[in-house]
Formats: structure tokens, sequence, C-alpha cells
């Protein structure tokens, strides 16, 4: 491995502060409450359309705008987070989110419920990256991997507070479609608080970025000079997402009840339970990272698991719960590692530009491939009455997990050579980068 790493700002082994679990915790409760907000339009899809007299587009529209902003800014919040620092620009962008909420909240007429998802998109593109880059500087390599699984598992929380609000805050939805959103609103701003508390403490961290030792920061131009593992691991980013996302978020359900002929709730609770594991797999796997290493290993485990659910799927006559089980496996080994790892392949002055542009890359990944899906489903006349009309689409996912297994085969190959970044060595190992 490279062991000319000769300055604070290129080393992730530094002097450990008690205060870094303070830090996780701040960021925890901010990714929390954007994931939280982030769905909360789907919980109120039937009331907006009952009672605001809304369409299945202008509902669509809702979340579809909130989207819109992740291609471009995600990449210009990259280079923002390099320019004044990751905690700062996560209070920022807190704040636009909170601006954001209220504007849906408040409701009327549609145009300022359209234009309040769409400024919290700006938020929702930007703050996750700023949070995971704040991490990066808190945590030294032998815990980077579980503080950002348990960052990660707290963010699937708001996910699954929100999916079952519906329960627990019942009174709020019985009295309309506003009180719910109040509610949204509310705890965005309670995630705001806890970045800008975030703020408040950054100075305690022993890490010292290029821009604080009062190095100049790097032109755009060196900025996007990354090496072939950074290449390697966007491209499973990128590729990884564009499978797993369309198709569980998207497609699951609808082919589990056509081909699979499960009820409408039976095939709801067998796609939510791949979500529900990884909230407690997550961290389990960061430990295993940080203590054993090996993580382009577990990265290439966890994504030849991704072909081999769809095949599953598409091939045997199984119960659906296999699939759950192997895509929860999946889903819960790569993100715990996956994002960890991308902070150690690249230099602290670069990390938000990186993951700046991994999220604008992987954003047109993910509508395409919805796009495309469509488009086979569609042409394939896929539905209740020919269930064989998805095997399509299944291909199509499982050519681009395919090449998922690639990228992270060749990033395994180069992490196991000289060139490597220490992904496969322990977390306690002292290993000098770039």
């Amino acid at each position: 491995m490279s062991n000319d790493a000769s300055t604070a700002g290129d080393s992730h082994e530094f002097p450990l502060t008690p205060f870094r679990w303070l830090a996780l915790g701040l960021a925890a409760i901010a990714i929390f409450s954007t994931y939280y907000e982030s769905d909360v339009i789907g919980e109120l899809a039937d009331l907006l359309g009952r009672q605001r007299g809304f369409t299945q587009t202008q509902i669509g529209d809702l979340n579809a705008a909130m989207h819109l902003p992740s291609v471009g800014l995600a990449l210009l919040g990259g280079l923002l987070i390099d320019r004044f620092g990751a905690a700062r620009m996560a209070a920022w962008m807190a704040m636009v989110g909170v601006a954001g909420a209220v504007l849906t909240a408040a409701g009327g007429p549609y145009e300022v419920m359209l234009t309040g998802r769409f400024l919290f998109g700006v938020c929702e593109g930007t703050i996750f990256i700023a949070l995971i880059a704040a991490l990066a500087l808190w945590f030294p390599r032998s815990g980077i991997a579980l503080a950002t699984s348990l960052f990660l598992s707290l963010a699937r929380v708001g996910s699954f507070m929100v999916n079952r609000s519906t329960i627990w805050a019942k009174p709020l939805y019985d009295a309309g479609w506003q009180p719910p959103l109040w509610l949204g609103a509310a705890i965005t701003a309670g995630g705001c608080i806890a970045a800008v508390a975030l703020v408040v403490i950054d100075g305690r961290r022993t890490s010292v970025t290029a821009a604080e030792q009062g190095h100049r920061l790097p032109k755009l131009s060196e900025l996007l000079q990354f090496d072939a593992s950074f290449w390697y691991i966007l491209g499973l980013h990128v590729l990884y997402a564009s499978v797993f996302f369309p198709f569980r978020q998207t497609y699951a359900v609808e082919y589990l009840q056509h081909a699979k002929h499960l009820s409408l709730q039976a095939a709801a609770s067998v796609n939510s339970g791949v979500f529900g594991a990884a909230i407690f797999a997550t961290p389990f796997f960061g430990v295993i990272a940080d203590r054993f290493g090996h993580r382009a290993a577990f990265l290439c485990l966890g994504t030849v698991l991704l072909p081999v659910t769809l095949a599953v799927l598409a091939l045997t006559n199984l119960n659906p719960w296999v699939s759950t089980v192997l895509m929860g496996v999946s889903w819960s080994l790569v993100p715990a590692i996956i994002w960890p790892s991308t902070t150690l392949i690249v230099k602290p002055a670069r990390i938000g530009t990186a993951l700046g542009v991994i999220t604008s890359i992987q954003a047109l990944g993910i509508s395409a491939s919805n796009h495309i899906a469509g488009l086979l489903a569609s042409h394939a006349q896929a539905g209740s009455a020919h269930p064989e009309g998805y095997n399509a689409m299944l291909l199509f996912f499982g050519l681009v997990s395919l090449l998922a297994l690639t990228s992270v085969v060749l990033l395994w190959r180069r992490e196991s050579s000289p060139k490597g970044h220490g992904l496969e060595l322990a977390g306690t190992a002292g290993v000098g980068r770039h």
C-alpha cells in the first residue's frame, strides 16, 4: 500500500475524542428527520386525492419535484462542502429543508406545495453527502464503517416511522391531510437544530482538513482527477442503486402481486422486510468491516446476491421471502461498507466533490433505469393477465447487476494490489493514503 500520508488531512488515524459519538448522534437525528419528510407524501396520497382533489399526476409530481434538484445540485453541493465545510453545509441545507417542509404543510395553492417539495429536494440532495463527509472527519479508519452504518440505520428508522405514522399518529390523519404534514415539518425542524448543534461542536474534532491547515483548495480540474479505485466504486454506487431502488421501490410490490399471486398486503410485507432488516443488520456488517477489513471482498459478496435474488424470483417457485432474505443481506452489507470505503479512497479535501459526483450520476442512473424498466414492462404487456411480461424487466435488472458485480470485482483486484488504499486491511491497521 502507499505510505506517503504525510499530512494530517490525508490520514484517517488521528487522536480520538469522545465528542465523535455526540457528532454521530446529531448527524443521525438530522438524517432521520430528512428521511421522514422525504417519504411523507406517500402516506397522504389517498387523503390528498379525496380531500384536495389532487390527480395522480399531481401527487406524483410532488415527489418528482423533490428529486429534480439532486442531479445538478449534488455536485455543486459537494464542491461547496469542500469549500465551506461539511457541518456548515449540512446546517445550511437543513434550514432550506425546514422552509420546504413548512411550505409543503401550508399546502395551498398547489403551486406552493410543489415549491415546498422542490425546496426540500434542494436540502435532501446535499445534506446526506454533507453528513457522510462530516462523519469522515470525526471517525478514524478503525471506526468509520460502524459509524456510517449506525447513521444509515437511523436514516431507515425515519422511513420506517413515516410508513407506520398512520398507526402511531392516527389522530392526525383522522383530522385530515394537513396535520401529518405539520408533524413532518416539526420533525424536520428538530433535525435542523441537530445540524446546527453539529456546527457548534465541529471545532472539537481532532482531524484537520487541508483548507483549515491553510492549504489552497484544489482547482476544479484537480478535484475531478480521481484514481481508478474511485471510478470503480462510483460504478458500483450507480449500478447497484439502478437495480435496487427501481425494483424494490417501484416495481416489486406490483410484481409480487401479479407474478407471485400475493395480496397487496402480503406483497407490501415481503417488500418492507428488506428495509426493516437493514435497520438492525447494517451496523453488524459495519462492525465486521472495521474489525476484519476485506471491505472490497465483502462488497463483492453483497453485490453478487443482487443477480442471485433476481434469478430466484424469475426462475424458481421458492417462497418470495427467500428473495427478501437475500436482498436484505445485500442491502444491509453493501451500504454499510460502500460509503465509508468511498471516504477512505478519497482525500478529505475532495470528499464533498467525490460524494457529489456519485450522487449526481446515481440520480441519473436511477431515473434512467426506472424509465427503461417501465418501457420494457409496458412493451411486454406485463400485468396480472400476463405475468411473463415481467421477465424482460427482470432480465434488464439482472444485466445491470452483473455490470455492478464487474465493477466491484475490478475494485477488489485493485485494492488487493500495491495501488490500493487499504480497504482490505483491518480497521485498526495504520495505512497511509495516496
